[in-house]
């Protein structure tokens, strides 16, 4: 393990981490609020922090980060971040406790959007500014945002690329990966770009405008006000974020195919109709089931239900409706797709559809050989066999999820949370999606969890960003083992 080159990275991340504090340090200036001074020390602090590292690691040597590297790198290169996160908070005195406020700064940075806070409206615009940047960053991913504008450190760059992109299945889009890491953060801005614009043509402010935008992207779902997008209690938003949120939760390789002029990529990719059937079925479901119990115009109830499942399957998290009062069925369904989660390749996060359909097929399989125990089949994803690495590798990561969950659930109840929110607290957090049931339903926060059952959902929202193995991996005595 090569300690100085990932310190040398690492430093790097601070001090590019550090200098992004200037955003909102303008908007704090410009609003002339209360932050201004919190947001300059926080990026004196982690600015000198970052250029310190730099220069005592500057006579490392130029060498190949290896996959422990790599996994060393984002790991705590997310841990880092989040820590350093949490003075804009500290030191604003928006959030003084300075578990709360890790628990605020990783939730942005995993882009799950649990929130401790109970009154949003009431903090500075520039913290808030602050806010919604870490879910933006955090969304695309802060590893990958260093390849793209550092290619000079080409030290072992596809492995942290591969560590840090949540799919089962890298997708170069080009042949080296700094190139690869600007194409999908190009695609990334142009659609954040769009998004303000439409949402500024619906009338919402530049500064709310901005901020949605930031964390709709990234599929976070923070939001600069208390009753979510509810706030708004417009048709107009709505229907521009349920599109983003979907765009969000697709593949990013495939919206660069797309661009390139691939114009029917969406229906010819197996993952993608799967996605988008899914998404579909559980609308309709739900639509059904709220309408005359929960709402009395189907139009309305198609609204809130198209909305929800989309902010949720996608794992976004906005809030258009108290879900917590429809029927069980839609609340069930919520849950599902909690669990599912959106594209491979996407900024959602999840099990993933691919996982899921492959799992599915696996099964199918072992049912087929039962009936057929000579026939010698192989699984194909879009007319391609698949490896079984990487069918070991999905079993192997839906165990541990599932794993996870249980044990964590466990904990949240022993805590004395009640089943409902166990479950859905750590549902919410493993799949970064921010809102879950009971407790930390859409409309309270995470503020009256317990200290010790907080760190275990911080603990699952990295889990859940870095895709379990990455930080399984670091933790696991062989890998200290030369």
């Amino acid at each position: 393990m090569h300690v100085r080159i990932i310190t040398r990275f690492i430093a790097i991340l601070i001090l590019f981490l550090g200098l992004s504090m200037a955003g909102p340090l303008l908007v704090a200036f410009l609003f002339k609020d209360r932050s201004i001074n919190a947001l300059l020390f926080s990026l004196i602090i982690t600015s000198v922090t970052g250029l310190i590292l730099l220069v005592c690691t500057r006579n490392s040597e130029s060498s190949q980060l290896n996959h422990r590297d790599g996994v060393a790198v984002v790991t705590l290169g997310w841990i880092m971040a989040s820590l350093f996160g949490t003075l804009p908070y500290i030191l604003s005195g928006a959030i003084p406790d300075f578990t709360n406020a890790y628990f605020e700064s990783i939730s942005g940075f995993t882009t799950t959007g649990a929130s401790i806070l109970s009154d949003i409206e009431a903090l500075p615009q520039g913290i808030l500014f602050w806010r919604s940047l870490t879910q933006w960053l955090g969304g695309m991913g802060i590893i990958v945002l260093s390849i793209a504008i550092l290619p000079y450190l080409g030290i072992g760059g596809m492995q942290l690329y591969k560590a840090e992109i949540p799919s089962p299945v890298v997708d170069k889009l080009k042949p080296r990966i700094s190139e690869t890491a600007k194409t999908l953060w190009k695609v990334y801005l142009s659609f954040t770009l769009i998004e303000v614009i439409l949402l500024l043509a619906g009338g919402m402010s530049v500064f709310d405008a901005v901020c949605n935008a930031f964390c709709t992207m990234p599929t976070g779902g923070f939001s600069t006000k208390n009753m979510s997008i509810a706030h708004y209690n417009s048709i107009y938003f709505d229907f521009v974020l349920m599109v983003f949120m979907l765009l969000a939760g697709i593949n990013f390789s495939l919206h660069y195919k797309l661009i390139k002029g691939d114009l029917r990529i969406f229906g010819k990719d197996v993952e993608c109709r799967v996605f988008l059937i899914l998404v579909a079925v559980f609308v309709v479901l739900i639509t059904v089931n709220i309408y005359g119990s929960v709402y009395n115009s189907i139009a309305q109830a198609f609204r809130y239900a198209a909305f929800q499942v989309s902010s949720i399957i996608t794992t976004t998290g906005f809030v258009s409706a108290d879900y917590e009062t429809w029927p069980a069925l839609s609340q069930l369904i919520l849950l599902i797709c909690m669990f599912l989660g959106a594209m491979a390749g996407s900024t959602g996060g999840g099990m993933k559809i691919m996982r899921i359909m492959l799992l599915a097929r696996h099964g199918y399989q072992q049912i087929f050989r039962v009936i057929h125990p000579h026939a010698v089949t192989t699984i194909k994803l879009g007319g391609r066999p698949v490896p079984e690495e990487i069918l070991s590798s999905i079993w192997g990561f839906f165990i541990l999820y599932l794993g996870i969950f249980v044990v964590a659930s466990l904990i949240m109840a022993s805590l004395g949370l009640d089943f409902i929110s166990s479950i859905g607290s750590v549902a919410a957090s493993i799949g970064n999606i921010g809102p879950g049931l009971g407790v930390v339903g859409p409309e309270r926060n995470y503020l009256c969890i317990p200290l010790l059952g907080k760190w275990v959902l911080i603990s699952c929202m990295l889990l859940g960003r870095l895709e379990i193995y990455t930080v399984i991996a670091l933790l696991a005595p062989a890998y200290w083992r030369k």
